[in-house]
Formats: C-alpha cells, sequence, structure tokens
C-alpha cells in the first residue's frame, strides 16, 4: 500500500464472504419465488445490513493486569533460640510483641525484644570497642525509660553499664551491666507470634516459633518472569472482602523454588493496605490486586475490533467509503487500541465489527 489510503480491493475478507452470501441468498430467493409464483408476487430482495462503525475518540488508556494475593500479616520469618538450656516460658497464640516485651524464657531468665536493624553480633559490655550496637543498645534502653548515658552514640560508657544495669533489674535477672549473646533479639519493629515450632522443655539452641509483622497487608508470589511488573512504590488497587481499597507494593523479595516438581523460584511482592479500616476485622482471604502496568493519556483509540491486519504487514481502519487509513499501534486496554496515522482524526467513523 503506498501513502496512507488505499483502494477498496484491500477491504477485509469478511467482505467478499459477505458478497458470496447475498448471491446464495438470492438463489434461494429465487427459489422459493418460483416455487410461490402462483401464489402471490416476488418479494424483492433485502439490501445486506449496514457495516457497524464507532467513532475515533481522544481518550486516556491504561492496561492492567488482575493478580492473586492473600490478606495477612506478611511473610513469616522464624526465631532461633541463641542462649543455652531449656525453653521455659513461650508467649500466647498470636501475642503481639513490642520493644521491652519478653519473647520467651530460657532456664527462667527472659529474651527480651529490641527494635532496630541490626542484629546483636557480640557481647555489649565493659572493654568493647566503640560499634553501631552500641548506639542501638542505648536507643532501645532510652526509650524504655532507661537513660544516663546522654546522647545514644557507639562509644560504651559507665553510663551505658548503669542503664543496662537499671534495666536488669527491672527484669529480676541478674545485675551485671552487660548483655551476652541470646538476651535480646532485634527485629525492625512489633512482631506477632505466629507458629509455635517448640515446647516448654525443649533445648533452647533450635527454633522456637515463626513469627510475621503486626499490620495486616497482601502478599501476592510473582513468577521469576514478574518481578519488575510491580517494583517497590507501585500503587494498585485491592479488592478485600468485597471492598475495594488502595494499597502500595512495600517490598518485593526473592523465593526459593518449592519441593514439587517444576517448581521454579520467583518473588513474593508485599502491599501495604492504604485504609485497613475500610476492610473491618478480616484477616485472611483471597484478595484481587490489580496493577496498571502502562497508562497512556489523550490518545486516539478505536475497538480493537477496527483493526486490520494488512498482507504486506502493519495495520489499518477503514472508513465506511471503503478507503483504508494505515495506522500504527500502541497501548491496547479495555477493547480499545491506541492508534496514530496520517490522515487520522478525532471524530472519524471507521468500519468496526458486530
Amino acid at each position: 500500500m503506498t501513502g496512507p489510503h488505499a483502494t477498496r480491493g484491500r477491504r477485509r475478507v469478511r467482505w467478499l464472504v459477505a458478497g458470496v452470501t447475498v448471491l446464495a441468498l438470492l438463489g434461494v430467493g429465487t427459489a422459493v419465488a418460483v416455487t410461490r409464483l402462483g401464489n402471490r408476487p416476488v418479494a424483492a430482495a433485502e439490501a445486506p445490513d449496514p457495516p457497524a462503525t464507532a467513532v475515533v475518540e481522544k481518550t486516556d488508556l491504561a492496561e492492567r493486569e488482575t493478580l492473586t494475593g492473600e490478606l495477612g500479616y506478611g511473610p513469616a520469618q522464624t526465631l532461633t533460640g541463641r542462649r543455652p538450656g531449656t525453653v521455659t516460658a513461650l508467649p500466647a497464640q498470636d501475642a503481639v510483641l513490642d520493644r521491652g516485651a519478653v519473647l520467651y524464657e530460657v532456664d527462667a531468665r527472659p529474651v527480651v525484644l529490641f527494635l532496630g536493624g541490626l542484629p546483636l553480633y557480640r557481647t555489649v559490655g565493659a572493654g568493647m570497642t566503640d560499634g553501631p550496637d552500641v548506639r542501638l543498645i542505648e536507643e532501645n534502653l532510652r526509650d524504655l525509660g532507661f537513660r544516663g548515658f546522654g546522647t545514644p552514640d557507639e562509644e560504651f560508657t559507665a553510663g551505658t553499664a548503669a542503664a543496662i544495669g537499671k534495666w536488669q533489674k527491672k527484669l529480676g535477672v541478674d545485675r551485671t551491666g552487660a548483655i551476652e549473646l541470646g538476651d535480646v533479639v532485634v527485629a525492625p519493629g512489633p512482631i506477632r507470634m505466629a507458629t509455635l515450632t517448640a515446647a516448654l522443655g525443649a533445648d533452647a539452641g533450635g527454633p522456637i516459633y515463626d513469627y510475621t509483622g503486626t499490620l495486616r497487608s497482601v502478599t501476592v508470589a510473582l513468577e521469576s518472569t514478574q518481578e519488575d511488573l510491580a517494583p517497590v512504590g507501585t500503587k494498585v488497587a485491592l479488592t478485600v472482602d468485597g471492598k475495594q481499597v488502595p494499597g502500595t507494593v512495600t517490598a518485593v523479595n526473592p523465593t526459593p523454588a518449592g519441593d514439587a516438581p517444576g517448581a521454579e523460584a520467583g518473588f513474593a511482592a508485599t502491599i501495604a493496605i492504604g485504609d485497613l479500616g475500610a476492610i473491618g476485622a478480616a484477616d485472611s482471604g483471597s484478595v484481587d490486586v490489580v496493577v496498571t502496568s502502562g497508562a497512556r493519556q489523550g490518545v486516539l483509540a478505536v475497538p480493537v475490533g477496527a483493526l486490520l491486519a494488512l498482507a504486506e504487514g502493519g495495520y489499518a481502519v477503514e472508513l465506511p467509503s471503503g478507503e483504508l487509513v494505515a495506522v500504527t499501534t500502541g497501548l491496547f486496554a479495555d477493547g480499545l487500541v491506541e492508534v496514530s496515522g496520517e490522515g487520522l482524526a478525532e471524530g472519524m467513523t471507521v468500519v468496526t465489527t458486530s
């Protein structure tokens, strides 16, 4: 085809089929008329129905993909004991534990939750070198009401030791002024005990229980090819327990392949729910997650059925006059397709499928 317009000779194959159909119908009509000549005059042949048309519109398009997620409290992590001994106390199922709470006890000695981003990796006490773990301990002691060391920093001082001693006294343990490995567990925020692994009397050096965060969220399993579908910060639409609420992707983490034959590694996207109050008390169940993967604003669009695939390649739309206008396609969404081309304008009428 040369230029944006082509001759009627490249019109849809369906017009050829329609022509054959009309001829066939005329033949049948003649036979019927002949058999009825003695009864009444021959009826005139009916004209074929006009083709369906649509108007070229200027609109906004958005390509959306619907995924299935699970409502819960986010991915579970395992709390593993680091202090030798026997488990002598455990929290209740679904217990919510915040800074300073007792996570469990070993030989009747509490293991306490501190908040932060750095796990403890050594004893924090007199004679140690400076480090970020000292700052973490001082920040937690300050927030629990134990001070005397000034502004939290990386230096362990006599004030730090005194504050630790006061905290230990409140816990009911020996006042050593030092925190040993296994005395505290550091987590990014409050936790919720999800599934017990150890029982009372078990060895405290293994898994104790699985825990999650405390805020309800939605988790979506993504295939290995979908990592870029919903990066952190992506806004999504959620349908939770029949209610529509906004959401934001807050994390995308790799997941290992399962044990099933053919299982592959993938990713898990965690989505924060924009309005927890809107979903009531629901804390489990399937969730529809709509991700907008592409969007175009103020573009010309026609129904997908108006596109004609040309023998020489590319696409066109047909005008009611039979002329073809070559078009370049863009985004497909909601039964419409973005089109552009010389001579194409908003408000034009094009032929489409009925």
